[in-house]
């Protein structure tokens, strides 16, 4: 009994020690090396909504396991001498989305934002094959990331909002975004009534001007023009001004997907509309003004000129982002 009792006893102590063994071991440092890194993110994240990472942070904190937080990361160059305009206006946005989850309410630690500036870690865009910037990607806390995890900058734009749609379909964290006051507008406004009531006031003996069908008719030709443009568009989606091609260096400022546009593009569109309207307008004149015949002919031979000129243009460009579209008028 004395021996069996013996062989009971080594036999526990030798399945306590398999027990507690390497495996055990094994796990306790990855949870010690997860909660450092948790630990240090946390630390830098009260600091600075937006963690910089080189090389080496970028390989421990994103790509090493373990890890149970998302990583969301804007790859950039935004050095001066980069002269990427995009980069520092994206940069804005990004900031203003880090920040309004670093002082939300729900923040955690299931999330962080993080930025690779080229000059501080070329060798991880050389590492993630990356040629352009920005960038934004999102690496989830287990699995490599998929096509979704990068985001389609060109089609969505870099608007906070927008970003944050983008980060609550791939981590499930909804971010609502608080911008800082902006008194430009207000400022703005209360200059142009300023102006206005300053003018009222001054020529409050005579106010006939009030009733200028003309100058109400150019103020509302000119707000239809900026909305049909796409102003509109740019104020909600904030998309870049132009597109470089970091291979070529052409600068493309048509959009060349019905998706999307650039801010360059809504000009053009806006210079051509006004160029067809101009026509529009001395076709009118040539037909009920009272001069000659022969400067009523002039007018409505440049009206024609007009129209012909810039719808064509537009219609070009309309090709240029349907593809496929089958007509054109004058020039493809």
């Amino acid at each position: 009994m004395a021996t069996t009792r013996t062989v009971l006893a080594l036999g526990l102590v030798a399945l306590w020690l398999a027990g507690s063994g390497p495996g055990v071991g094994g796990q306790k440092k990855k949870e010690m090396v997860l909660s450092e890194k948790v630990s240090q993110l946390m630390e830098w994240t009260s600091k600075r909504s937006v963690v910089r990472l080189n090389g080496d942070k970028f390989r421990r904190l994103v790509k090493a396991p373990p890890r149970n937080y998302s990583m969301v990361v804007m790859f950039t160059a935004l050095q001066p001498h980069r002269q990427c305009v995009v980069c520092t206006q994206a940069d804005e946005e990004y900031q203003i989305l880090a920040n309004s989850w670093r002082y939300s309410s729900a923040f955690t630690n299931k999330i962080f934002f993080a930025m690779v500036d080229f000059d501080e870690g070329s060798d991880v865009f050389q590492m993630l094959n990356m040629n352009s910037a920005p960038t934004f990607m999102n690496f989830p806390p287990k699995g490599k990331p998929k096509k979704g995890d990068t985001y389609e900058l060109q089609v969505r734009g870099f608007a906070a909002e927008q970003l944050a749609r983008w980060v609550a379909d791939r981590t499930d964290v909804s971010i609502r975004v608080i911008r800082p006051p902006n008194y430009a507008g207000p400022l703005m406004l209360g200059l142009l009534l300023a102006v206005i009531g300053g003018l009222v006031y001054l020529r409050r003996s005579n106010l006939d001007f009030l009733y200028n069908k003309t100058g109400w008719a150019f103020a509302a030709l000119c707000f239809v023009l900026a909305m049909t443009s796409g102003q509109m568009w740019n104020h909600i989606r904030g998309p870049p001004y132009a597109h470089k091609n970091p291979h070529t260096g052409q600068v493309n400022y048509i959009h060349g997907s019905s998706q999307a546009q650039f801010v360059a593009e809504t000009h053009i569109v806006l210079f051509f509309n006004a160029g067809v309207t101009l026509g529009i307008v001395l076709l009118h004149e040539a037909a009920t003004s009272d001069l000659e015949v022969g400067k009523r002919k002039l007018i409505c031979m440049a009206g024609i000129g007009l129209v012909v000129l810039f719808f064509s243009w537009l219609l070009s460009v309309f090709r240029s982002k349907y593809h496929g579209y089958p007509y054109s008028f004058l020039m493809s």
